[in-house]
């Protein structure tokens, strides 16, 4: 079947764009590696797991603190919004009156719109002192992963509900005929057939939280230790870049510019791992 003249063009302009987002990728990466390789030119990489501690002054350029920190505190965010995210959706889909379901879509979407500083303001004051109570100092590993599920909550629940709108309305009515009831409609069927847009959203709020900055910045406690427990005290790697890049030097500098390489590879590798778990589930 040929194409209109229209969809050529549009098709055309679709293939631009995509070339522009991937130059973009491209060329942040070469930024990084080029900012990197002072260091990274005469420092081998498995220094940066293996050396002592994180002192660039001293030459000894450990991340391996901050890297499990912005893992750990990623992973439990995503542990708390996924599940209430994917519930928050299916009540509003499915379960409240439709005056209550766009009053809800509201406040969700409000919650996506909230400065990541707000989120970080409040838990300083609010959160790390009631953490506090059961076990000081209260800014720690486990603040930072109730402040970053709490902001990546909104990601889950809009796209998830995107998803579940998405789904054809011949699969309800098929349901619908075969007596199923309105839990295991959603289980057996608009579940799976909306799993590729729940992973979709997983993924984006699994950026978001590796991504983010100035919340962790405020609540985490920034000391570059491994976590031994959920009350310690800890720092990521985007915490560690924008607390010393004001006045990091040389080496210092181009070692900071290596955690921002680490980010990079940690979101290529997620949305990677994503893309493979979405094909083999198509072939299932």
């Amino acid at each position: 079947m040929s194409l209109s003249r229209t969809d050529q063009q549009l098709g055309l302009m679709l293939r631009l764009c995509a070339l522009v987002s991937a130059a973009i990728v491209l060329l942040i990466v070469i930024f990084l590696l080029q900012e990197s390789w002072p260091v990274l030119s005469h420092v081998s990489i498995s220094r940066f797991i293996s050396d002592a501690s994180w002192h660039p002054a001293q030459s000894l350029y450990n991340i391996t603190p901050m890297l499990s920190a912005t893992l750990l505190s990623t992973l439990g965010a995503l542990l708390l919004a996924t599940p209430l995210g994917i519930a928050s959706a299916l009540f509003s889909r499915y379960y409240a009156p439709p005056a209550v379901a766009i009053g809800y879509r509201r406040l969700i979407e409000l919650l996506a719109g909230i400065p990541s500083v707000v989120y970080g303001l409040w838990g300083l004051t609010t959160l790390a002192p009631l953490i506090a109570q059961l076990h000081p100092p209260g800014v720690s590993l486990l603040t930072a992963m109730l402040i970053l599920a709490l902001m990546i909550l909104p990601t889950i629940a809009l796209t998830v509900d995107s998803a579940l709108l998405a789904v054809p309305i011949a699969y309800h009515q098929g349901a619908a005929a075969l007596g199923l009831s309105r839990w295991a409609t959603i289980k057996s069927v608009v579940l799976p057939a909306a799993h590729s847009g729940i992973t979709s959203g997983i993924i984006l709020a699994a950026g978001r939280a590796i991504g983010e900055t100035m919340a962790v910045l405020m609540v985490a406690g920034n000391v570059v230790q491994h976590p031994h427990s959920l009350f310690d005290s800890v720092r990521t790697l985007t915490a560690n870049i924008a607390l010393e890049m004001s006045y990091a030097m040389g080496d210092h500098r181009a070692a900071l510019f290596v955690s921002g390489l680490a980010l990079m590879l940690m979101v290529l590798l997620l949305v990677s791992s994503a893309e493979i778990v979405k094909r083999r589930s198509a072939y299932v």
